[in-house]
């Protein structure tokens, strides 16, 4: 089977936030990810990981902005500025939390332009951080309505025009079936790309075992191919406690 993490952003938010580290680890999970690790102290995170014999597999970028704009917008033009800014700075995160992934969010924008920004934006990134390594994700159109990056060939695309061994494609079941309507079909086009898996039942976005893909086929294959990084699981609960949602282990 594939080695599970859980998203701490998603799952145990019954909990304080400090206090879904030690959940986690009780669950039976090796790794967590976090979606926007910033508002808490890095070192009080690592602290967190450390005692509960935790990997943290993920972070986002960019931080929020927390005065109402966009949660990304590597793919927006005129930003390029701002974009490395933000960059350095979640690279300070990352020098204390050592996150083996960060997933450059595209923001809201289409057309010609802005895939030549989101690809010299990405170029940079990876440039800068060598020893980083970073993801994208498309995300559907229902639930993040004029994202850029909204499709898997898309993001293929990009990767090609990017052309850097340390950006690679992340894969999310949730979003996958609600962009083509059958998650595992993707994985099974894409997965020589993927280098970090997520997985929420569709349409809500509810624990695997819910809703129309078949998750254990699904394991199979991700096995079968050969994958050998993380399995997120990136979803809301239908439980009041998140413990109780966790049968699909």
């Amino acid at each position: 089977m594939p080695k599970f993490a859980a998203n701490i952003s998603l799952l145990f938010t019954e909990l304080p936030y400090l206090d879904r580290f030690q959940a986690a680890a009780e669950a039976g999970f090796k790794a967590v990810e976090i979606l926007f690790p910033y508002e808490q102290a890095a070192k009080e995170t690592r602290r967190a990981l450390l005692a509960n014999g935790l990997d943290l597999v993920l972070i986002n970028a960019p931080p929020p902005n927390y005065t109402g704009g966009a949660p990304g917008y590597a793919a927006i033009p005129g930003g390029e500025a701002r974009f490395q800014s933000d960059i350095r700075r979640v690279l300070r995160y990352a020098d204390i939390l050592r996150p083996g992934l960060i997933h450059i969010m595209s923001g809201y924008a289409s057309g010609p332009d802005a895939l030549e920004c989101f690809v010299k934006n990405l170029q940079w990134a990876a440039d800068f951080a060598p020893q980083q390594q970073f993801t994208i994700e498309p995300l559907n159109p229902v639930s993040q309505p004029g994202y850029f990056l909204n499709d898997y060939d898309l993001a293929v695309e990009v990767l090609n025009q990017v052309n850097r061994p340390n950006l690679g494609l992340q894969f999310d079941s949730f979003h996958a079936y609600m962009i083509h309507g059958d998650a595992q079909a993707i994985w099974d086009r894409f997965h020589p790309r993927v280098v970090h898996a997520q997985i929420g039942a569709a349409p809500d976005r509810s624990e695997p075992g819910r809703g129309p893909t078949d998750f254990a086929a699904l394991f199979t294959a991700m096995e079968n191919t050969g994958y050998s990084g993380w399995v997120s699981a990136e979803y809301t609960a239908s439980t009041s406690r998140t413990s109780q949602s966790l049968g699909w282990m």
